[in-house]
């Protein structure tokens, strides 16, 4: 992966600190061009790997960088699924078989029920599960998806359901059907590290806050610098700023000091804000 990844929580609308921030990117981001410009900001910027939800929104993203192959040559998309409002949405308006019909994969609509339908009823977790991720994945045919992301959402849920095994059938299914390295996101870095292991997967990609004030660190900032400093595993740091929090400079130069942290994904909306987490980035590690 590369060391810095481009993040999409402004483009939705999301601000774990302000509901009025939130609230004024959701109305500035309205408009597809209003994403493309920030997004080639940080392309621009060397910044070519966008970290993002399967939101029905970054459907519009992939359609238009497929169709100017020239202008994002080495463009990468990391998914990260599932984006659980659009299921809930989908549940509310169409009710449960409507909204499984609604994501069933291209082609094969009889199989792919049938298959769905067997699942249910025998309560095969991996068929449904495969079939979803399926599902989310067409908006990515055709471009570069290095690493498939487990949203925090589900991932968490999951820890705390103790099913586990999950994980396995997600990893299995990203890496056989895509050719991409299975990622996590979750709330709570250490305990995930243990599950992941029980299950046999061997150094993970694993997504968690990890900053200075320990903001959203679940377990405790003492356990994060303790599983970077004795976990074989790869870490992806999210919400180093905590929403804005600490000062950039301050922020950056604390995570880029830790152990094995292999990227840092940011979400910024402006060209000064990016440009300055790249030169930050830069001053304090080693970047190409």
């Amino acid at each position: 992966m590369d060391r810095l990844l481009f993040g999409d929580n402004q483009f939705f609308g999301i601000n774990h600190m302000s509901e009025e921030k939130a609230r004024a990117q959701a109305m500035r981001f309205q408009s597809l061009d209003a994403v493309m410009s920030v997004l080639d900001m940080a392309y621009d910027a060397g910044v070519t790997t966008f970290m993002c939800t399967t939101h029905d929104r970054v459907a519009d993203v992939t359609d238009r960088v497929r169709a100017k192959p020239e202008r994002y040559v080495g463009q990468a998309f990391l998914p990260c699924m599932p984006y659980a409002h659009k299921y809930a949405n989908a549940m509310s308006e169409a009710g449960m078989f409507g909204a499984v019909k609604q994501f069933l994969p291209d082609g094969g609509f009889f199989d792919a029920a049938m298959r769905s339908g067997k699942s249910f009823a025998k309560k095969d977790i991996e068929g449904v599960m495969t079939l979803l991720i399926d599902s989310e994945m067409k908006m990515f045919h055709g471009l570069d998806t290095p690493v498939v992301f487990l949203q925090n959402v589900v991932v968490d849920f999951l820890l705390g359901m103790g099913f586990t095994e999950a994980f396995r059938i997600f990893a299995d299914h990203v890496s056989n059907a895509y050719g991409a390295e299975p990622g996590f996101i979750t709330m709570n870095m250490p305990r995930l590290l243990d599950a992941l292991d029980a299950v046999g997967i061997a150094n993970p990609i694993v997504c968690s806050n990890i900053n200075k004030i320990g903001f959203r660190m679940s377990g405790g900032i003492d356990a994060y610098i303790d599983a970077l400093t004795s976990r074989k595993f790869r870490a992806v740091a999210m919400s180093v700023f905590a929403s804005g929090s600490i000062r950039p400079d301050e922020a950056i130069e604390w995570v880029t000091s830790l152990p094995n942290i292999e990227s840092i994904v940011f979400g910024a909306s402006t060209q000064g804000n990016i440009q300055s987490t790249v030169e930050l980035v830069r001053k304090y590690s080693a970047i190409d």
